[in-house]
């Protein structure tokens, strides 16, 4: 046998011996996985958008075509015009977009502060105080609607607005002042998960940091303001993001709370209501398969916002994630 054929002997063996290897089969049976997960998470979350866009750009004609399916034969913009002047659209984002801000720079102070305190200052009782903030993520937040709204209300804050107001007390409700009572107080929606998020942040940093700045003679407040702050800026935005999408989509909250303000979730809900006096001047029947064409383009114009805004900030957004420990 010759060198050539040698060479070539060898090379055969190494690849049978590669293709009988487990460790080969298993990385390929892993690699296929991964795949058929990504590709299945890709349509799980991409379908509905796609879906949504596909209808909104749709003629009314085209709802009733034998061969539409996908894509349309008549390209028409005129969902997004019902559905722009149906739920004053323009209007209706600049309250949405103010509501969510103020409550996000409201919750992220008042649970930077929590998860500082709990992180830092050790006190009789802050374990089990502790594991009630935990366990505030594991109480659904329909058990205490209804004593929020009585108290809300009737607001008295704890009997002293009475003392000023001649005896009476003052109605939150259809106002903001309940998403900013319970932010700064840091009982907002999922306040409790970042307290947790800010409180595991802190106490990964060293403690030599701080020390530091004592010896120097700076308080607790400037340390925290001028120190952890700065440092924590991962923590904050994750907060931040997480905040600001969860009360961008919020309906149970603010239906129950802003029953006549123009936010996203009030209007989305009387969207078919509104639209069917739009059409008709009355409130009689429409067709049913329009008004949930109208419906969708009307769901794709609120979340196409926090689209945009993904875009610009996804990297941001993973590198912030990864560093608060939230994963991985």
């Amino acid at each position: 046998m010759n060198p050539s054929e040698e060479r070539v002997s060898d090379l055969s063996g190494t690849a049978l011996t590669r293709l009988l290897s487990l460790y080969y089969w298993k990385r390929w049976l892993w690699a296929f996985v991964r795949f058929i997960l990504i590709v299945g998470l890709s349509f799980v979350i991409l379908y509905p958008i796609l879906k949504k866009i596909s209808t909104a750009i749709k003629d009314r004609t085209d709802l009733y075509s034998p061969i539409v399916v996908w894509i349309p034969e008549n390209l028409s913009l005129d969902n997004f015009m019902y559905a722009i002047r149906t739920m004053d659209y323009w209007n209706t984002l600049l309250n949405t977009s103010f509501l969510a801000s103020m409550t996000t720079v409201l919750t992220a102070c008042s649970c930077a502060l929590a998860g500082y305190g709990f992180a830092r200052l050790k006190f009789k009782g802050s374990n089990l105080l502790f594991a009630c903030v935990i366990l505030t993520i594991l109480v659904p937040p329909t058990t205490i609607l209804i004593p929020m709204y009585l108290n809300l209300k009737d607001f008295t804050l704890l009997g002293l607005i009475p003392l000023f107001n001649g005896g009476r007390s003052v109605n939150l409700l259809n106002t903001y002042w309940p998403f900013i009572l319970t932010s700064i107080f840091g009982i907002s929606y999922k306040a409790g998960l970042f307290i947790f998020i800010f409180r595991q942040f802190f106490r990964g940093i060293p403690k030599e940091v701080e020390e530091a700045a004592y010896v120097d003679g700076a308080s607790v407040t400037r340390t925290f303001t001028w120190i952890m702050l700065p440092n924590a800026i991962p923590a904050i935005l994750t907060v931040c993001l997480f905040s600001f999408v969860w009360q961008w989509n919020d309906s149970f909250f603010t239906t129950t709370y802003l029953t006549s303000a123009k936010v996203m979730s009030t209007q989305l809900s009387s969207l078919p209501f509104n639209l069917q006096i739009a059409l008709s001047g009355t409130a009689g029947r429409q067709d049913p398969f329009y008004l949930d064409m109208v419906q969708d383009t009307g769901t794709l114009l609120a979340i196409l916002p926090l689209i945009l805004i993904y875009l610009f900030v996804q990297r941001y957004f993973v590198e912030s994630v990864e560093r608060t420990g939230v994963v991985g």
